[in-house]
Formats: C-alpha cells, sequence, structure tokens
C-alpha cells in the first residue's frame, strides 16, 4: 500500500463506498437474492458468474476467479494504479485524499496544478488545429478523418515561441509549473520558450484520461521529427503508453475486456489502425517496452502482440520487448510478435493494404516461442557446432528467465532439438548460468494458485473474513505464532487486525491485505460463505483455535518422539506438551 495514504482513510473509504453503484456504473447488475449478478467483465461467458455483494463489499467471478474490494474492481476494470483507484474512488464521493503530514508529497503539492495546466494546453492546441489548413491538410494527407482525430484529441502547437506562455504564463507560479509541466523550457540564461512549435500534438493521457503529456511531429522540415515531453512529476514514460486510455473505452459487448491488443511504434500507428477498425493498439513513447508497460497491458487483454516495423530498428525492439516479456511466458497471457515488411509501419500498410490484409496480418503473427527461435537461427549458422553451440550460449539467459514449468520445458526441447542436443545435456548447460541470473519477478500477470493448507485453518480463516467482529469477542484466543503450519501466520495476523478494529467490514479486512504475499487470495475464501451463523461463529472459532493448537502440537511430539536420541531440553519439551493436551482435552470434556 501507499503509505502516504492514511490506512484510516483508506478504510473509511471502502467502508462508505457502495460497491453495487460504483460497479454498476460499468456493468449492468441484475438483483439475484442478497446479491447482484451480470456477466463478467473480465472474461466471456454466456451464463453470468459475476456476483456482487454490498454486505461483504466484494464481488468474485465463480468463472474465471476474478474477485476484490471496489478499489480491486476500479484497478482492474480501469487499468488504475492503486493510488488512482483511491483517488477516483474518492472524487466519486467527493472526498479529498489527505496525505501523512511527516511524508510530504510532491504529487499531492503539485500534480493538480500540473493536470489542470496541461488541460488547458490540450484545449490550445485543438482550437490552434482547426484554425491552421496546413495542419489538417497534414492529417487528411496521413488518411485521418476529423472523427479520429476528435477521438484522440489531436491539436497542433502553432509556430510561435510563446503561444503558450502568453495565453497561460500569466505570473510567476503558472510559468514555473509550465517549465515543470514540461510545456515551457528556460535555458541557461533565462530565456522561456514554448517547448513544442509548428507540430501535430497528441496528447498523452492516464488511465483515467488525464492529459500527461504530449508527443509532437514536427510538420517542416527539421530535427527531430518527433518530440516527447520530458519526465515530469506526472509523466513517466517507463510506466506510460499513448492510447491507453482509448484502449481501455472498448471490447466486447458486455465486456470491458478486448480480446486482445497490439503495441506498436507510433502515435500515427495506434490512430490509423483505429481508424480502419482494428485493435485497440498503444505505442511506447520512444522507449522500450518495460515490465511496467507488460502489467498494464496484461490487465486490459489477455493477449498482446507487439506489433514493429520490419527494419533493424524494430526487429531490435521486437527482440527488447521478447526479453522484458519472458517471465510472464507460458500462462494465461498469450505473447505474440509481428513484424512489417521492409519499408513498411502499421499505419502504411494498413493504408495500403487496407484494415482486411492487416487482420489477416495480425492472426498471423508468431507466438513468443516461435519468434524466439526464429530471431536464434538467424544469429547463428546451424551448419557448423559452433554455430549451434553459439545458438545455445545466446538461448541460455532467455531460458533461465522463463519461469518453471511446461511451457519452459517445451522452449526447452525445441532449442535442444534444433541443435541436435539431448534435453539433459541442455539443462545441464542452463543450470551452470542460473545462480549468476538475477530473480525476476513472475506474479505481474499469473496469480498464485496455492492456499493457505489445512482445512481447520482454512474454515477459520472464512469464518473471521465474513464475520470479523467475532474477533474481537474471543475470551482467550491461543498463540498461533508458533504454530509451523501454511496459514497460520496469516490467521493469526488477521486475528490480530480485528481485534484492533471490532467494528472492519469484510471488504475493509481484505483491503488491509491487498499486496500483502500471504492473503493475496484471501478473497477465494470470504466468498464461500460459512455453513456457521453469525451468532454461533464466536464459539466456533474459538473452539478451532484450540485445536489448530492442539493439533500443531501432536505432530510436534510425534516428531520428537520418533528421534534416536534427545537432548534434556527436548524431552522437557515433551513433557510440557504432554501437559498441554491433557489440559485441552479436560477443558472440552473428552474422555
Amino acid at each position: 500500500m501507499n503509505g502516504r495514504i492514511p490506512q484510516s482513510f483508506i478504510d473509511d473509504l471502502v467502508a462508505r463506498a457502495d460497491i453495487v453503484d460504483v460497479i454498476g456504473r460499468r456493468v449492468t447488475l441484475v438483483k439475484a437474492g442478497s446479491r447482484y449478478k451480470a456477466p463478467c467483465p473480465f472474461h466471456d461467458e454466456k451464463t453470468p458468474s459475476f456476483t456482487v455483494s454490498n454486505q461483504l463489499g466484494f464481488y468474485h467471478c465463480f468463472g474465471c476467479g476474478a474477485h476484490g474490494t471496489v478499489i480491486g474492481f476500479l484497478m482492474n476494470y480501469d487499468n488504475l494504479e492503486f493510488v488512482d483507484a483511491v483517488e477516483a474512488l474518492a472524487e466519486m464521493l467527493g472526498l479529498e485524499v489527505p496525505r501523512d503530514a511527516g511524508t510530504p508529497d510532491r504529487r499531492r503539492r503539485d500534480d493538480g496544478g500540473l493536470y489542470r495546466l496541461l488541460a488547458e494546453a490540450d484545449r490550445i492546441y485543438r482550437a490552434a488545429l482547426k484554425g491552421n489548413r496546413r495542419a489538417v491538410n497534414y492529417l487528411k494527407d496521413r488518411g485521418l478523418v476529423g472523427q479520429t482525430a476528435k477521438r484522440f484529441a489531436i491539436g497542433y502547437a502553432p509556430d510561435s515561441w510563446d503561444t503558450l506562455l502568453r495565453a497561460l504564463g500569466t505570473d510567476e507560479t503558472r510559468t514555473r509549473q509550465l517549465v515543470e509541466a514540461g510545456l515551457v523550457i528556460r535555458n541557461e540564461e533565462g530565456r522561456e520558450y514554448d517547448r513544442f512549435r509548428d507540430r501535430i500534438m497528441f496528447p498523452i493521457r492516464d488511465p483515467r484520461g488525464r492529459v500527461i503529456g504530449f508527443g509532437g511531429r514536427l510538420l517542416g522540415g527539421g530535427e527531430p521529427k518527433y518530440l516527447n515531453s520530458p519526465e515530469t512529476p506526472v509523466f513517466h514514460k517507463g510506466r506510460t503508453l499513448y492510447g491507453i486510455y482509448e484502449a481501455r473505452q472498448r471490447g466486447p459487448a458486455g465486456s470491458g475486456r478486448p480480446d486482445e491488443i497490439l503495441v506498436v511504434e507510433g502515435y500515427l500507428d495506434v490512430a490509423s489502425l483505429a481508424q480502419h477498425g482494428i485493435g485497440p493498439a498503444v505505442a511506447t513513447l520512444g522507449t522500450a517496452t518495460t515490465a511496467e508497460h507488460i502489467r498494464h497491458l496484461a490487465r486490459i487483454a489477455p493477449r498482446i502482440i507487439f506489433c514493429f516495423d520490419g527494419d533493424r530498428a524494430g526487429r531490435d525492439a521486437a527482440w527488447k520487448a521478447m526479453e522484458t516479456a519472458l517471465p510472464q511466458a507460458g500462462g494465461e497471457l498469450e505473447l505474440k510478435f509481428l513484424l512489417m515488411p521492409e519499408g513498411e509501419d502499421p499505419d502504411s500498410l494498413v493504408r495500403s493494404a487496407g484494415g482486411d490484409a492487416f487482420r489477416s496480418c495480425v492472426r498471423a503473427a508468431a507466438p513468443l516461442s516461435d519468434f524466439m527461435l526464429g530471431e536464434l537461427r538467424a544469429r547463428a549458422d546451424l551448419s557448423s557446432a559452433e554455430g549451434k553451440s553459439r545458438l545455445v550460449a545466446l538461448a541460455r539467459p532467455l531460458l533461465a528467465r522463463l519461469p518453471r514449468g511446461v511451457y519452459r520445458e517445451l522452449l526447452f526441447g525445441n532449442v535442444a532439438k534444433t541443435v541436435g542436443a539431448s534435453m539433459v545435456a541442455l539443462e545441464r548447460e542452463l543450470e551452470t548460468s542460473d545462480s549468476a541470473l538475477p530473480a525476476y519477478d513472475t506474479d505481474l500477470v499469473r496469480p498464485e494458485r496455492s492456499q493457505p493448507g489445512g482445512t481447520l485453518i482454512r474454515r477459520a480463516i472464512s469464518l473471521l473474513l465474513n464475520y470479523p467482529a467475532i474477533g474481537s469477542t474471543l475470551e482467550k484466543a491461543p498463540d498461533l505464532s508458533m504454530v509451523d503450519q501454511p496459514g497460520a501466520r496469516l490467521l493469526w495476523r488477521l486475528l490480530d487486525t480485528v481485534a484492533g478494529n471490532p467494528e472492519i467490514a469484510p471488504g475493509v479486512l481484505l483491503e488491509r491485505f491487498r499486496d500483502d504475499p500471504e492473503g493475496r487470495h484471501l478473497g477465494r475464501l470470504l466468498d464461500h460463505a460459512p455453513l456457521d451463523t453469525e451468532d454461533a461463529a464466536a464459539e466456533v472459532l474459538e473452539e478451532m483455535l484450540q485445536r489448530i493448537v492442539a493439533e500443531d502440537k501432536k505432530r510436534r511430539l510425534q516428531a520428537l518422539l520418533s528421534m534416536s536420541s534427545l537432548s534434556s531440553e527436548e524431552r522437557a519439551e515433551i513433557g510440557e506438551i504432554q501437559n498441554y493436551l491433557r489440559n485441552a482435552r479436560g477443558n472440552s470434556g473428552g474422555p
């Protein structure tokens, strides 16, 4: 969680929000008993399996397993980061997001002003386009119609040194903000002038639709042909994709999620493909594809197609994208690669060949495995032993970045078959380099499948999630900190949380553990209502906790008794465990 936003505010925000209302603005919900149902917005289905509970403050899809709180829904459906989702929800409720006094936050201090200033600049550029025949003719010559220009809010920066300075730099504070927003340059002599001049302007928007920067295409001669906003407090190239906001505005009927998303290199590629009904598409901003980019894209669509120019630079960009994407390969996310014919880019090809021909090319895009092996073959001479050895050397760091599993084994087999080596030899070659490679986070787009172990522990967690108040009514909660069983530590932490917050709601409790490695699957337990009623839940939970501790001590006792020799401390521990179990049996009324 972002520590700059007080936890108490996040708790209050989740508790106040009407999750049915928030989701209902985006998905058509139908009342079904105490809950609401709809076709899942995160996967295609005919029979609705997506449910929303106001009582729990929680949503869950029984088809694809998507689940979470109102904040989680906004993050996944609107493709927002956590802080942005909190701010969006607060805005819906008419609340201002506070920040901890001890942690000054530049975002909080300046960003509101920067967003407003960038929005004003966007309006000025769009108005200037309408009044400049030369700029309009350029877009027409590139095949763009007015509707497309309007959809992407394309504008024009006049050929003047001070268009924005005169319009927006009304005082020193505003001028300083223009510089900070990357709209105005202040040189070493202190002279200030507009950064963008005589350029077609493409506003870069965040997932919420706010303008955060610009890309400008020069109309006349000169360099650079394309110019992007610099890094600012609201604009970070490595985390931003052009067209990400527009990509979230389309999808299959009844779903906010398209089947696939294309990654291209240019602004005009994105706009031209959209005009031909292809996409959605997004563009990187003059930087290599990053893991953050892939994480954003995976939230939008289950298939990512990297569609780059066929020249050397395009092939290099595709290779780097493949390297970045490897840790996410082989799971539910499908990764494909499409290189344009030499001398073509997506914009020129779709205009010359037409939308249907381009769609055929997209359907023929190479899976990551085929693309990787094809590029490796092109970089090594397989007619010699030396060339085959080079291919293995090139493949080794790539294979090591793949998550362990069936997909990696299949790629191992493909590489081994290509060079005529055995799987055993290839695996031995890889293992010599595994320890020297950094660990990669494979959790950006693929959830863990393990759940807290132990039937008793799972039932206890489920009870506590559904009826958090019972945690504060326990007469004496046993100490679970030393219980060596999967899920025990998580249960202990949940008990500690509810003991200090007796009024906490299920959704709020779930939100507390959003980014916790142990708590990532709590939502699955929350949606399975326990058989016990709330009146009986406290007594049932207390009995479960006692049994969890007793079973753990029995396992420890068995381990000690099976040892061939014991220290004095271990003998003393046996006696303590036996006394505990006798007392526990007596208190339970057993024989």
